[in-house]
């Protein structure tokens, strides 16, 4: 609306997120080339805002915690300072050592991704993904699956932490990097020389503009008397009287405004940090306890049900194993019976013929005796013929006792016969015993 405050489109935005944590963010636009922020209790359209329709602003956190796991409550502004940080590391506003980094963009796939699934995160499931700062990767001669493999193995180890515990291990590692929550400002001092200020949570710090790593001054807010600016030119004096006044120049205006409210709203929020919790925090920090209470019920119970339904999904492979080795087992043996069926009509056949011979050749025997008798009764008295007669049934005889003996072989032979018959009968009844149990 034309009549609108800034309050009053910050206020939509923060309410349309369900933001309630307002204290840290603002609507940040450019003008020139440099950053400005929407002032809450002037309008709108009287800001010194593009004159371009439409005209855009940045949600973004304006001040930064000193403690992230301590001061950020609800979820969603933890969401929102994990993106910014993120962007901030990516983009090299913020120095990010390379170990460091790869663990950071394990935690940011953590917090994506979900836990780490070998049958789903195979190889080149980051290939899309800006995860490293270009810097790093510049740094070594390593291909993209490379870091991919590196990123991977720390990100299997994050397994069972969700979405916003990944995103809050990211802000810790991320809070105690140098450059984190830090705006950067050229300065000059009195002889002037050139400079940056860093202003952050914790106070004013004076850089070399080659390093903005380590200042080469700080001074902490609670060391801090006054600061005023007057024109161009700062004043910063120390608590202790002792310690000599600091002074700078900023070459514009604007961002002398913008160096001004930076400072009151870090140091407001640092003295803030030092009382008790107001009572609107103290309920969102009851709020987000519950909440973070029912989230953890929530994921144990999902927790029991995916290993429910992995131990029913292992059962029921078991049984499919099982069924397919009854399967394997009733083949061989309907096979074994089918052979055994068959040996046993062999061997049937077998004896049949043996036992019929063994007929034949007692029949032999008994006609030879008869022969044997014939010859005996009507043997010639004479010496020759009686000698010839006893050659006669000598033979006989010999041939009658070998019909004996062959029949009682062929006779043996038929009852093993018989004997081999009944085992391979009792092979196959227990075949078909074996056949109906596994059925």
């Amino acid at each position: 609306q034309v009549k609108w405050k800034g309050k009053d489109l910050f206020d939509l935005v923060c309410r349309t997120l369900g933001l309630r944590e307002t204290w840290f963010f603002g609507l940040q636009y450019t003008i020139k080339d440099t950053v400005a922020w929407l002032k809450m209790d002037k309008k709108v359209l009287d800001h010194d805002v593009p004159t371009e329709e439409p005209v855009t602003f940045h949600f973004l956190a304006k001040f930064y915690p000193e403690n992230a796991e301590e001061e950020l409550v609800q979820e969603i502004t933890q969401h929102l300072f994990f993106l910014q940080v993120k962007k901030q590391i990516l983009d090299e506003k913020i120095y990010c050592p390379p170990e460091a980094s790869v663990l950071l963009a394990s935690y940011a796939v953590q917090a994506k991704y979900g836990d780490y699934d070998p049958n789903v995160h195979k190889r080149g499931f980051l290939a899309q993904e800006e995860l490293l700062p270009k810097r790093v990767i510049n740094l070594y001669q390593m291909t993209p699956e490379m870091w991919e493999e590196r990123i991977t193995a720390w990100y299997a180890e994050h397994r069972g932490r969700a979405r916003d515990e990944a995103e809050m291990e990211y802000l810790k590692i991320a809070q105690d990097l140098e450059m984190y929550g830090v705006n950067y400002f050229a300065i000059k001092n009195k002889k002037g020389t050139e400079l940056l200020l860093g202003v952050d949570a914790l106070g004013l710090h004076i850089y070399d503009p080659d390093n903005r790593l380590t200042p080469k001054i700080s001074f902490p807010w609670n060391e801090i008397r006054n600061i005023s600016y007057s024109d161009k030119e700062f004043t910063i004096k120390p608590l202790d009287k002792k310690i000599d006044v600091f002074k700078f120049n900023s070459s514009k205006l604007r961002v002398n405004k913008l160096i001004l409210q930076l400072c009151i709203g870090n140091h407001d929020l640092f003295m803030r940090r030092r009382k008790a919790d107001s009572l609107e925090v103290q309920q969102m920090k009851a709020q987000a306890r519950e909440e973070k209470a029912r989230k953890q019920m929530e994921r144990q119970r999902l927790a029991r049900e995916k290993q429910m339904r992995e131990e029913a999904e292992r059962t029921r492979d078991e049984l499919e194993r099982r069924l397919m080795q009854l399967k394997e087992e009733a083949t061989m043996a309907n096979e074994a019976l089918m052979r055994s069926e068959e040996t046993a009509d062999l061997l049937a056949e077998k004896a049949q013929i043996t036992e019929e011979e063994a007929k034949l050749l007692a029949q032999k025997a008994a006609e030879a005796e008869q022969e044997m008798q014939r010859i005996k009764a009507t043997a010639i008295r004479t010496e020759e013929e009686k000698r010839l007669m006893e050659q006669k049934v000598l033979e006989a005889e010999m041939l009658a006792l070998k019909m004996a003996e062959e029949s009682e072989r062929r006779a043996k032979e038929a009852d093993q016969l018989k004997q081999d018959l009944q085992e391979a009968r009792e092979s196959e009844r227990r075949a078909k015993q074996k056949l109906l149990e596994i059925t």
